[in-house]
């Protein structure tokens, strides 16, 4: 009998002991990493992380909802809400937003890292440097962490092939007088990407102002945005246009008859920058969509949406050329920043 009763006073000390140490053991694995990072592959925290997040976008709305499910593997106590437009008309809304008390979302995920310098300016964004960070090329991210580059998105020259045969080669070319009537842009005004490259090409000694003056004397036809562009091109409305080369990718996926040149001169490029607004009211939530963003896995979808990815190690969409085959413009992101909206202003008056 006191036999018995020691050895069950020795079994509760041992069981004590042990769940004493699996506690220690989980608190340990819960802890912090270095720069406020989310470890990669915490199942655990993954299942802890909940509520929900709105996200402003301009990333296409099919691929959004495809993006959202994948991530909800993983993270299915997430709800992630969105509001879809233009990076023109998301700006708009946030300074509405703003003026009135605070921002509706806790993260914007939209065209150009000149955009997010100006909310990084004002303080808006927190800093986070999210848990894959170090496995990215380099510049895509904000040095300071305030915001980090999702896919590298070059702007190119596409045309469709049942209507053009010689294929124009760089920017240069657009100007042509045999162009006349046969382009389409999208409008910087509402595209992000758009405004980007306005700025770009006018920073460019080979292009500039006078490009756009050569340019307007073609009276290319200014679409709201890319997606208009591509459809433009793919039913030869407008047999030639300046578009993002992942919605070519796309059109040609189904059948369109549609080719891109990268041209000679270098093309424009956005990264499609993510970030969390400090006013986030779930800011655990918005790390775990950030970092699902730019991990293996969410970038091995990006390339599955025909996007080319800001890590080495997903590979690229099929038909594309590497990315030592592309030549892209690279300007000074503060002098972008400096004079986007003087190259808007050019842009319209000059080419429409």
């Amino acid at each position: 009998m006191n036999e018995r009763r020691t050895m069950s006073k020795r079994s509760s000390i041992i069981a004590i002991t042990g769940a004493l140490c699996a506690s220690v053991l989980l608190s340990a694995c819960g802890s912090g990493s270095a720069n406020n990072a989310r470890p990669a592959d915490d199942t655990a925290a993954a299942s802890k992380v909940s509520g929900t997040i709105t996200v402003y976008t301009s990333e296409p709305q099919n691929k959004l909802n495809d993006i959202i499910k994948d991530f909800n593997v993983e993270y299915p106590d997430i709800h992630v809400k969105n509001y879809r437009a233009g990076t023109g008309d998301l700006t708009t809304r946030i300074e509405a937003e703003q003026a009135n008390g605070s921002v509706g979302a806790d993260i914007l995920w939209a065209a150009d890292a000149a955009t997010f310098e100006g909310y990084k300016s004002k303080d808006m964004l927190e800093q986070y440097r999210p848990a894959d960070a170090t496995k990215l090329i380099d510049g895509v991210s904000d040095a300071d962490g305030y915001y980090t580059g999702t896919r590298i998105i070059p702007t190119v020259i596409a045309y469709n092939t049942t209507a053009i045969t010689a294929a124009p080669t760089s920017w240069k070319d657009l100007a042509n007088a045999k162009y006349n009537g046969k382009l389409v842009m999208p409008n910087p005004a509402v595209s992000g990407a758009a405004a980007y490259n306005a700025a770009a090409w006018y920073l460019d000694k080979n292009l500039g102002e006078q490009w756009f003056t050569d340019l307007g004397k073609n009276k290319p036809v200014i679409a709201d945005s890319n997606g208009p562009v591509s459809q433009a091109v793919a039913s030869s409305a407008q047999p030639v246009g300046v578009v993002v080369d992942y919605l070519i990718r796309d059109l040609k996926a189904k059948g369109s008859p549609l080719s891109v040149s990268y041209p000679s001169e270098g093309a424009p490029y956005v990264s499609e920058p993510i970030g969390i607004f400090k006013s986030s009211k779930n800011k655990e939530a918005a790390k775990a969509f950030v970092d699902y963003i730019i991990s293996k896995q969410g970038q091995k979808k990006a390339v599955e949406q025909n996007y080319l990815p800001v890590r080495k190690d997903v590979g690229t969409p099929k038909d594309t050329p590497s990315m030592d085959k592309i030549k892209l413009l690279n300007p000074d992101l503060s002098k972008i920043t400096e004079v986007k909206k003087t190259a808007l202003n050019a842009f319209t008056k000059l080419v429409g």
